[in-house]
């Protein structure tokens, strides 16, 4: 059987261990002779005709070189450049326009996300060493670090990707590595709709959302779509504004040329130095923004978001983790009791009721798709209580062909509060699009 029967199977999980062997062994070979200094130096194509060079005289004067031909021969030295340029076995995925995700399960377990459904992958690492490496150079390149007195850490790819790591001994079998890959072209409000993400009708009112400077809380569980949602809800906004942008890791894609983005900075070595979303909102207030967004609101800076909402910096978005609109609104409450001011909790609903204007809840289904299933409008406080009013909602009725989940988009009939403003902005919204019969199958 050849080699390319052997090792290049389409999805084979049980590649033979000779093979990792010999490129390990070609690939220490490699960076013994090669020249590091060359890489600040050269370009791309220059170096890399260079290191083929080395590959190819390692090949010829290598004894134990295995039986290639040239598909083989082609293969390796692709994969052999790869790993002393850019990120080993990772990079054949990183090229997949189709993969959402990327998970490393230790050295010998790659996984990826496809359309919403997870397959395993025939990729792997030679060892848990070699994983590292690709780790290391992963987080060096956005200045920080990952070792023992660090074992976890959030970065970031070029591409704009989102990277978390986590190793021992925290993770008992070995390194993990997970990447939530951004589309190179972010998607637009019409893509969403053509996935069936939400309906057309809804287009305008989502638009006259962010034009009429609501505050939006964007909610929903990992991998649901927040952040994709943030993206496209931020490409309303008027260009002549001013936008701020606060992350941990820098991820939102927007479109706007007047736009200041600030990441949070981890403590150094010595436990110093750190700058908290808490640090860099307080930060942003003092420049002027005419929006603030918050990639994902998830402790102390929960009240200072608040805070500026209440105050003046209406149009702000941000996310939030939690599985139902409802959910949201306490996680919030939580994360303001967290800041220890001992605020009143019936002061703290009244502050959230005041601040956030409507909560949009994401969430990914069965089938993998994303779908809008809440839409909710802040109504006020009755009592002790934060009062909402549902705008509209999803309801699944079934299971369709290949598991494709079915439903529909119903209307709840309330005339929303915000439309008074929608109608000072000049903006229309037909008034049958709230009648409670009005609803779309998916």
């Amino acid at each position: 059987m050849s080699l390319t029967n052997q090792f290049q199977g389409s999805m084979s999980k049980n590649f033979p261990e000779e093979y990792f062997e010999f490129k390990t062994k070609i690939h220490n070979r490699l960076l013994d002779v090669i020249d590091f200094s060359l890489i600040d130096k050269l370009d791309s194509r220059t170096l890399r005709s260079r290191i083929r060079s080395l590959l190819d005289k390692i090949l010829r004067e290598n004894p134990d070189t295995l039986p290639l031909n040239l598909s083989e021969k082609e293969k390796i030295l692709t994969e052999l450049e790869d790993e002393v340029l850019g990120l080993g076995p990772l990079e054949l995925l990183l090229k997949d326009p189709t993969i959402s995700d990327i998970l490393v399960n230790t050295y010998n377990q790659v996984y990826v996300e496809r359309f919403g459904r997870l397959e395993a992958t025939n990729s792997r690492f030679k060892d848990n060493l070699h994983l590292m490496r690709i780790i290391d150079k992963i987080v060096s390149a956005v200045g920080r670090r990952v070792d023992e007195s660090t074992p976890m850490v959030d970065a970031r790819l070029p591409d704009g990707s989102r990277v978390n790591v986590i190793i021992p001994p925290l993770a008992i079998q070995g390194p993990i590595l997970s990447i939530r890959r951004f589309a190179v072209s972010p998607l637009e409000l019409e893509d969403l709709i053509n996935f069936g993400t939400l309906p057309a009708e809804f287009s305008d009112m989502l638009q006259g959302l962010v034009k009429t400077r609501l505050n939006i809380l964007i909610s929903g569980g990992t991998g649901s779509g927040k952040t994709t949602f943030l993206n496209v809800l931020s490409r309303f906004i008027p260009e002549e504004e001013r936008i701020v942008t606060l992350e941990d890791v820098a991820e939102l894609q927007l479109k706007q040329e007047h736009l200041v983005r600030l990441e949070t900075r981890p403590p150094n070595i010595e436990g110093k130095g750190e700058v908290t979303q808490r640090d860099l909102l307080r930060n942003s207030l003092r420049m002027r923004p005419d929006r603030i967004i918050v990639g994902e609101v998830r402790g102390h800076e929960a009240l200072d978001m608040l805070q500026a909402m209440n105050t003046g910096h209406d149009g702000s978005l941000t996310t939030i983790h939690a599985n139902s609109a409802r959910d949201a609104l306490l996680r919030l409450e939580t994360m303001v009791a967290m800041t220890n001011f001992e605020i009143p909790s019936k002061s703290v609903k009244k502050y959230i009721s005041s601040a956030i204007d409507v909560i949009l809840q994401v969430a990914r289904l069965a089938d993998g798709s994303r779908k809008l299933v809440n839409f909710l409008e802040i109504a006020g406080m009755e009592g002790d209580v934060i009062t909402t009013q549902e705008i509209f909602s999803f309801k699944q009725t079934g299971i369709g062909n290949g598991g494709k989940t079915r439903g529909r988009f119903q209307f709840s009939g309330v005339r929303p509060r915000f439309i008074d403003k929608f109608d000072v902005a000049g903006i229309k919204i037909r008034p049958e699009l709230f009648d409670q019969s009005n609803f779309v199958e998916v």
